[in-house]
Order: structure tokens, then C-alpha cells, then sequence
């Protein structure tokens, strides 16, 4: 095999990386996309020369006009899809986003209606199942300090 065939059968997949932030109760920070028919977490696209950790603070300030700590990775999920292609998504801990910084928030207009904090029990009818899943991953993951690896958004089969 050449090393152009050898590089056409290499994957190209695009990244994003978004943040899970809690309030003083425990519940998940989620945000209204305007261009989304379902609530999703703050975050987006990494672009190029930018680290999963970088994308996620840029567009967490870009989306919330807030700069808080990104801690640790806590997911990482390989989500292909039809559309769009091989994407790997990372899900970083946001903390705990108390009153003021609250407050604080500023939320880009353009793209973003609303934020609201919500209990885990109800994300299934806020937000697609493959979230739900990597929310809910992300949110053991932070309670037992490990990173967590999901396929579509589920713990893969053991590799054969």
C-alpha cells in the first residue's frame, strides 16, 4: 500500500467537546440552542491548532459569556453519523456553577435562547437518547474519578 492509499484510508473525524456543569442541587446546566429541536449541553466544534480542552473553554465563554474552570475529562464518545461523518465528542466537568456566576451568564444571542439547570431524571425528554447517555455516563464518571468510553454514546462491547 502507498502512503497516499495508506492516508485515504485514514479517519478524519471531526471533534467537539462540550461541559457539564451542576448547580448547589446537583443538576445538569443545559442550553437552547436555537438551530436544535432539543436541549443540548454547552460546547461545539475544535478547531484547528486548538486542544478538545481549549474548544471547550472557548465555547463555553462564546455561548454562556462566563469563564469558569474546565476540569477533567470525563467522557469520550465515538459518535459517527450518517450525515456528518466519524465525530469523537469529549464531555469535560464544568463544575459547580454557583449564584454569582450564575448571574454572570450572558448567554450569545444568535445561537443560544435559553439555559436552565435540570434533574437527570428528566433529560430523556429534554434531549436526544445518545446525550441522555453520555450525560448520564459523564456524570458517574465524575462521581467515581475515572473517564469514561462510549461508542454512539453507550459502553461498548468488549473488542473482539
Amino acid at each position: 500500500m502507498t502512503e497516499n492509499e495508506h492516508e485515504a484510508k485514514m479517519a478524519h473525524p471531526r471533534m467537539a467537546a462540550g461541559a457539564l456543569f451542576f448547580d448547589d442541587a446537583d443538576r445538569v446546566l443545559l442550553v437552547e440552542p436555537s438551530y436544535k429541536d432539543y436541549l443540548d449541553i454547552p460546547g461545539g466544534y475544535v478547531e484547528g491548532g486548538e486542544s478538545p480542552m481549549q474548544a471547550c473553554a472557548r465555547e463555553v465563554h462564546e455561548e454562556l459569556g462566563i469563564r469558569p474552570s474546565i476540569g477533567r475529562l470525563l467522557v469520550v464518545d465515538w459518535a459517527p453519523s450518517p450525515g456528518e461523518g466519524d465525530k469523537v465528542l469529549y464531555l469535560f466537568d464544568g463544575g459547580r456553577l454557583g449564584a454569582d456566576e450564575c448571574r454572570r451568564i450572558v448567554l450569545q444571542a444568535d445561537e443560544i435562547r435559553d439555559y436552565a439547570f435540570h434533574d437527570a431524571e428528566e433529560l430523556p425528554e429534554l434531549t436526544i437518547p445518545r446525550l441522555v447517555r453520555r450525560i448520564a455516563a459523564g456524570i458517574k464518571a465524575r462521581a467515581n474519578g475515572v473517564t469514561a468510553y462510549l461508542e454512539h454514546g453507550a459502553v461498548p462491547d468488549a473488542a473482539r
